[in-house]
């Protein structure tokens, strides 16, 4: 039996809340450490065939941290230790946020979910663009940027621009976050002439690789109209998707019935197929994330068109060995279906 399996009963028997910032305290100790080159000994998986090129990077395996596991770019380091090819950091807003009321974090242990309601709690741009700035992670970090919450859609573009400018020097890549379920405004962000004015602006200051990550539960054509822009306006990436507010007939959880932003295996299948419908529209690389936990989930959002992949909730479920696993059962995946690399299969179901 895994140590984890071993902690995970006492973890859960913790608000959620609670026992992912005590993971984040431990992680946070350990980093820089020898018990964290310990950890990176036994959790990386090096092999050629997992790396990957996207959007001016170099990544040495597919499989990443989502955001709003470390949103205050505090174990970004450790992170690498853990066998994660990359990691996502934030949402980062202009200033410091305390986020919703408690409780505002569920699992839905039935169905391997969580419901979050956070509402971008961060400690602001400023800070989390020093902390950036003075860490020295081994592995590509990306800023997810996203809207303070009091500002208007008017006001947005100069709100975003403000936080990738604290955060630049930094970040390897960053993603505009239009989409976020648990934060006022941003409903009034996800249409065509909005994002446009957010996308120019940061470009205006200089932000490459600039990716948008969009919202699982957007109709078709507005996500037509997103992928528009994408291409008009020479973006680097899409990362597809963000949490649901659907609600799966499926879900078997008391926990079901809470507000907020859904996550983890409920919304892989959806996940998926948006991963499928923006990878048959853009030339450029998608980031898969949603309901990842595995090699076989990870590999079909890879054959969906995926480059790279990320994951929060696989993590909260199944713990730190949860990169490895992943990496070393897409490299046995890889061979059966007879692809050289990760690069190979990317969109073979397309």
């Amino acid at each position: 039996m895994r140590l984890y399996d071993i902690a995970k009963p006492a973890l859960f028997s913790l608000p959620a809340e609670t026992a992912n910032n005590g993971v984040h305290t431990l992680l946070e100790a350990v980093q820089g450490t020898p018990i964290a080159s310990a950890m990176a000994r036994r959790y990386t998986v090096s092999d050629d065939r997992l790396s990957v090129d996207a959007f001016g990077q170099s990544f040495d395996n597919p499989v990443g941290v989502a955001a709003g596991f470390d949103k205050n770019a505090t174990i970004p380091s450790v992170l690498a230790a853990l066998g994660f090819g990359f990691a996502e950091v934030g949402g980062v807003t202009a200033e410091p946020q305390t986020g919703n009321a408690r409780p505002r974090m569920f699992r839905l242990r039935e169905d391997e979910g969580i419901i979050n309601r956070m509402g971008l709690n961060n400690d602001g741009a400023d800070v989390v663009g020093d902390r950036l700035a003075a860490t020295d992670a081994p592995i590509p970090v990306g800023v997810n940027i996203a809207k303070s919450e009091h500002v208007g859609t008017a006001d947005a573009p100069e709100d975003y621009r403000y936080t990738y400018e604290r955060v630049a020097e930094g970040g390897d890549f960053f993603v505009v976050n239009v989409s976020c379920p648990n934060s006022q405004g941003f409903e009034e962000l996800q249409n065509r002439d909005a994002m446009e004015a957010i996308f120019s602006e940061l470009q205006e200051a200089g932000a490459a690789p600039l990716l948008v990550k969009l919202s699982p539960d957007l109709p078709e054509p507005a996500v037509e109209d997103t992928l528009d822009l994408v291409t008009e306006l020479e973006l680097d990436g899409v990362v597809a998707t963000n949490t649901s507010t659907e609600r799966p007939a499926s879900l078997r959880s008391p926990n079901a019935s809470e507000q907020g932003g859904l996550s983890g295996k409920p919304i892989e299948g959806q996940s998926t197929r948006m991963v499928r419908f923006v990878a048959e529209r853009v030339d450029v690389p998608v980031v898969g994330v949603g309901g990842v936990s595995s090699a076989e989930g990870a590999y079909r959002k890879i054959r969906a068109g995926a480059s790279l992949v990320q994951l929060y909730t696989g993590l909260v479920y199944n713990g730190p060995s949860t990169a490895r696993d992943i990496n070393e059962g897409l490299l046995e995946l890889l061979e059966a279906d007879g692809f050289d690399s990760v690069e190979d299969a990317v969109g073979a179901d397309l």
